[in-house]
């Protein structure tokens, strides 16, 4: 398919590191099977690893206290 970000470069299956934001918190989960544009590098997640992500991003957050 092409990259509708860029729209010039074609995807093709890889694996990325997929960056989740709430706040001042990240959660960061890799080897993240996706579309990958060979262009700008902007990654497409299936609907069903987009729902595993985001089942896999609902952890404890802990803080760091002295």
């Amino acid at each position: 398919m092409h990259c509708t970000v860029c729209k010039t470069g074609d995807t093709a299956r890889g694996l990325t590191t997929v960056v989740l934001h709430r706040g001042d918190t990240a959660v960061i989960i890799k080897t993240v099977p996706a579309d990958i544009c060979s262009t700008c590098g902007e990654y497409y997640l299936s609907e069903a690893i987009a729902s595993h992500v985001l089942r896999l991003a609902e952890v404890e957050v802990l803080r760091f206290a002295a």
